[in-house]
């Protein structure tokens, strides 16, 4: 049993350099995405400001991702 949990959780571990670029575009289009609403909600300063800190949330994320993968190669 513990065989098929682990096989099943392997699935969501990212091991190589193009699946972590493919998760960091997934995310960055989500964050673009959730700014582009916040415009419409939030007309004007506040909505650019809520847009553009979005992103650079997944940029940190992205950074964060890309060094494990990294430090895990060399391991």
């Amino acid at each position: 049993m513990t065989g098929m949990w682990t096989k099943f959780s392997r699935l969501f571990v990212i091991k190589t350099k193009f699946e972590a670029f493919a998760v960091i575009y997934g995310l960055g289009l989500g964050a673009v995405e959730r700014g582009v609403h916040y415009l419409h909600q939030y007309p004007g300063l506040g909505g650019w400001m809520l847009f553009a800190v979005c992103p650079i949330a997944v940029f940190m994320a992205g950074a964060r991702i890309l060094d494990s993968v990294e430090r895990s190669r060399s391991e």
